[in-house]
Protein backbone atom coordinates (compact mmCIF):
# COMPACT_ATOMS: atom_id res chain seq x y z
CA UNK A 1 0.00 0.00 0.00
CA UNK A 2 1.15 3.43 -0.85
CA UNK A 3 1.14 5.97 2.00
CA UNK A 4 -1.53 8.18 0.35
CA UNK A 5 -4.17 5.36 0.29
CA UNK A 6 -5.86 4.71 3.60
CA UNK A 7 -6.93 1.33 4.79
CA UNK A 8 -10.58 2.36 4.43
CA UNK A 9 -10.03 3.51 0.83
CA UNK A 10 -8.21 0.31 -0.06
CA UNK A 11 -10.97 -1.90 1.38
CA UNK A 12 -13.63 0.21 -0.37
CA UNK A 13 -11.88 -0.30 -3.72
CA UNK A 14 -11.45 -4.01 -3.01
CA UNK A 15 -15.17 -4.32 -2.15
CA UNK A 16 -16.12 -2.42 -5.30
CA UNK A 17 -13.93 -4.75 -7.37
CA UNK A 18 -15.61 -7.86 -5.89
CA UNK A 19 -19.08 -6.37 -6.42
CA UNK A 20 -18.30 -5.68 -10.09
CA UNK A 21 -16.90 -9.22 -10.50
CA UNK A 22 -20.00 -10.80 -8.95
CA UNK A 23 -22.30 -8.53 -10.99
CA UNK A 24 -20.55 -9.52 -14.22
CA UNK A 25 -20.65 -13.21 -13.27
CA UNK A 26 -24.41 -13.02 -12.69
CA UNK A 27 -25.18 -10.53 -15.44
CA UNK A 28 -23.50 -12.21 -18.40
CA UNK A 29 -25.70 -15.35 -18.39
CA UNK A 30 -28.80 -13.19 -18.02
CA UNK A 31 -27.68 -10.98 -20.90
CA UNK A 32 -26.96 -14.08 -23.01
CA UNK A 33 -30.45 -15.43 -22.26
CA UNK A 34 -32.08 -12.13 -23.23
CA UNK A 35 -30.11 -11.92 -26.48
CA UNK A 36 -30.49 -15.62 -27.39
CA UNK A 37 -33.33 -15.05 -29.90
CA UNK A 38 -30.95 -12.89 -31.93
CA UNK A 39 -28.23 -15.54 -31.95
CA UNK A 40 -30.79 -18.27 -32.74
CA UNK A 41 -32.04 -16.34 -35.76
CA UNK A 42 -28.52 -16.16 -37.18
CA UNK A 43 -27.86 -19.90 -36.64
CA UNK A 44 -28.39 -21.62 -39.99
CA UNK A 45 -29.34 -25.02 -38.58
CA UNK A 46 -31.83 -23.80 -36.01
CA UNK A 47 -34.93 -23.80 -38.21
CA UNK A 48 -33.81 -26.45 -40.66
CA UNK A 49 -35.99 -29.27 -41.94
CA UNK A 50 -34.68 -32.72 -41.00
CA UNK A 51 -35.67 -36.02 -42.62
CA UNK A 52 -37.19 -38.77 -40.48
CA UNK A 53 -37.06 -41.25 -43.33
CA UNK A 54 -39.15 -42.58 -46.18
CA UNK A 55 -42.94 -42.59 -45.88
CA UNK A 56 -42.84 -46.39 -46.18
CA UNK A 57 -41.33 -46.55 -42.66
CA UNK A 58 -44.57 -45.17 -41.21
CA UNK A 59 -47.55 -47.43 -42.09
CA UNK A 60 -51.04 -45.95 -42.20
CA UNK A 61 -52.85 -46.05 -38.86
CA UNK A 62 -49.72 -46.81 -36.84
CA UNK A 63 -47.45 -44.87 -34.49
CA UNK A 64 -43.72 -45.52 -34.76
CA UNK A 65 -40.61 -44.30 -32.98
CA UNK A 66 -38.18 -42.35 -35.17
CA UNK A 67 -34.93 -40.50 -34.48
CA UNK A 68 -33.21 -37.55 -36.08
CA UNK A 69 -29.86 -35.85 -35.62
CA UNK A 70 -30.09 -32.47 -33.90
CA UNK A 71 -29.09 -29.85 -36.50
CA UNK A 72 -27.75 -27.56 -33.75
CA UNK A 73 -25.24 -29.93 -32.22
CA UNK A 74 -21.70 -29.66 -31.00
CA UNK A 75 -18.97 -32.19 -31.77
CA UNK A 76 -18.98 -33.23 -28.10
CA UNK A 77 -22.72 -34.12 -28.09
CA UNK A 78 -22.19 -37.69 -29.29
CA UNK A 79 -25.23 -39.96 -28.85
CA UNK A 80 -27.23 -37.21 -27.14
CA UNK A 81 -27.59 -35.43 -30.48
CA UNK A 82 -29.86 -38.28 -31.68
CA UNK A 83 -33.35 -37.14 -30.71
CA UNK A 84 -36.31 -39.54 -30.66
CA UNK A 85 -39.87 -38.62 -31.63
CA UNK A 86 -43.16 -40.41 -32.22
CA UNK A 87 -44.62 -40.42 -35.75
CA UNK A 88 -48.33 -41.15 -36.25
CA UNK A 89 -49.56 -41.78 -39.77
CA UNK A 90 -53.21 -40.78 -39.46
CA UNK A 91 -54.60 -41.66 -42.90
CA UNK A 92 -51.71 -42.08 -45.33
CA UNK A 93 -51.53 -38.36 -46.11
CA UNK A 94 -51.77 -36.63 -42.73
CA UNK A 95 -49.06 -37.18 -40.12
CA UNK A 96 -48.54 -36.14 -36.54
CA UNK A 97 -45.01 -35.98 -35.13
CA UNK A 98 -44.76 -35.72 -31.35
CA UNK A 99 -41.82 -34.98 -29.11
CA UNK A 100 -41.00 -37.89 -26.86
CA UNK A 101 -41.06 -35.61 -23.79
CA UNK A 102 -44.00 -35.46 -21.40
CA UNK A 103 -45.48 -31.98 -21.11
CA UNK A 104 -45.33 -32.20 -17.30
CA UNK A 105 -41.63 -32.60 -16.49
CA UNK A 106 -40.10 -33.87 -19.73
CA UNK A 107 -39.86 -37.59 -18.97
CA UNK A 108 -39.88 -39.83 -22.09
CA UNK A 109 -43.37 -41.12 -22.95
CA UNK A 110 -44.00 -44.57 -24.41
CA UNK A 111 -46.62 -45.60 -26.94
CA UNK A 112 -48.93 -48.47 -25.98
CA UNK A 113 -50.78 -49.66 -29.10
CA UNK A 114 -53.03 -51.99 -27.03
CA UNK A 115 -54.68 -49.02 -25.33
CA UNK A 116 -53.93 -46.36 -27.99
CA UNK A 117 -52.27 -44.20 -25.34
CA UNK A 118 -48.95 -42.51 -24.74
CA UNK A 119 -47.97 -43.07 -21.11
CA UNK A 120 -45.43 -41.25 -18.96
CA UNK A 121 -43.69 -43.50 -16.41
CA UNK A 122 -42.70 -40.67 -14.04
CA UNK A 123 -46.01 -39.32 -12.74
CA UNK A 124 -48.68 -41.26 -14.62
CA UNK A 125 -49.46 -38.76 -17.36
CA UNK A 126 -51.47 -40.18 -20.25
CA UNK A 127 -52.14 -38.86 -23.74
CA UNK A 128 -54.55 -39.97 -26.45
CA UNK A 129 -53.24 -41.14 -29.83
CA UNK A 130 -53.69 -37.60 -31.24
CA UNK A 131 -51.35 -36.24 -28.54
CA UNK A 132 -54.04 -34.53 -26.47
CA UNK A 133 -54.02 -34.87 -22.69
CA UNK A 134 -55.99 -37.83 -21.33
CA UNK A 135 -55.17 -37.76 -17.60
CA UNK A 136 -52.53 -37.08 -14.98
CA UNK A 137 -50.54 -33.99 -14.06
CA UNK A 138 -49.72 -32.62 -17.55
CA UNK A 139 -51.75 -29.49 -18.27
CA UNK A 140 -51.53 -29.77 -22.06
CA UNK A 141 -50.97 -32.31 -24.82
CA UNK A 142 -47.70 -33.50 -26.30
CA UNK A 143 -45.59 -31.04 -28.22
CA UNK A 144 -46.18 -31.50 -31.97
CA UNK A 145 -43.53 -30.76 -34.58
CA UNK A 146 -44.32 -29.02 -37.85
CA UNK A 147 -43.91 -31.46 -40.74
CA UNK A 148 -43.94 -31.60 -44.52
CA UNK A 149 -43.61 -34.34 -47.12
CA UNK A 150 -41.09 -33.92 -49.95
CA UNK A 151 -39.91 -36.51 -52.48
CA UNK A 152 -41.42 -39.39 -50.50
CA UNK A 153 -39.72 -38.37 -47.24
CA UNK A 154 -41.19 -37.08 -44.00
CA UNK A 155 -39.43 -33.90 -42.82
CA UNK A 156 -39.83 -32.03 -39.52
CA UNK A 157 -38.78 -28.57 -38.46
CA UNK A 158 -36.23 -29.62 -35.88
CA UNK A 159 -35.29 -26.22 -34.50
CA UNK A 160 -38.49 -26.00 -32.48
CA UNK A 161 -37.35 -27.94 -29.45
CA UNK A 162 -39.97 -28.56 -26.76
CA UNK A 163 -39.47 -27.32 -23.24
CA UNK A 164 -41.71 -27.74 -20.25
CA UNK A 165 -41.46 -24.00 -19.60
CA UNK A 166 -42.60 -22.92 -23.09
CA UNK A 167 -45.35 -20.34 -22.96
CA UNK A 168 -48.63 -22.15 -23.40
CA UNK A 169 -50.25 -18.96 -24.70
CA UNK A 170 -48.39 -19.44 -27.99
CA UNK A 171 -49.73 -22.98 -28.36
CA UNK A 172 -53.42 -22.32 -27.65
CA UNK A 173 -55.93 -19.54 -28.19
CA UNK A 174 -56.58 -18.34 -24.65
CA UNK A 175 -59.42 -16.00 -25.62
CA UNK A 176 -61.65 -18.96 -26.56
CA UNK A 177 -61.03 -20.84 -23.31
CA UNK A 178 -63.39 -20.79 -20.37
CA UNK A 179 -62.03 -19.37 -17.12
CA UNK A 180 -60.83 -22.04 -14.66
CA UNK A 181 -63.57 -21.17 -12.17
CA UNK A 182 -66.65 -19.00 -11.79
CA UNK A 183 -64.93 -16.55 -9.48
CA UNK A 184 -66.67 -13.39 -10.75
Amino acid sequence: MTPDVSRRGFLAKLGLFFNVAVGATLGLPILRYVLSPISRASNAGYNSWVSLGLLDHFPTGQTRLATYRNPVMNSSDGETADIPCWVRNVDGEKFQVFAINCAHLGCPVRWFPQSNLFMCPCHGGAYYSDGSRASGPPERGLFEYHYKVEQGKLLIQAGDMPTTGAPIANLINISDRKPPCNCA
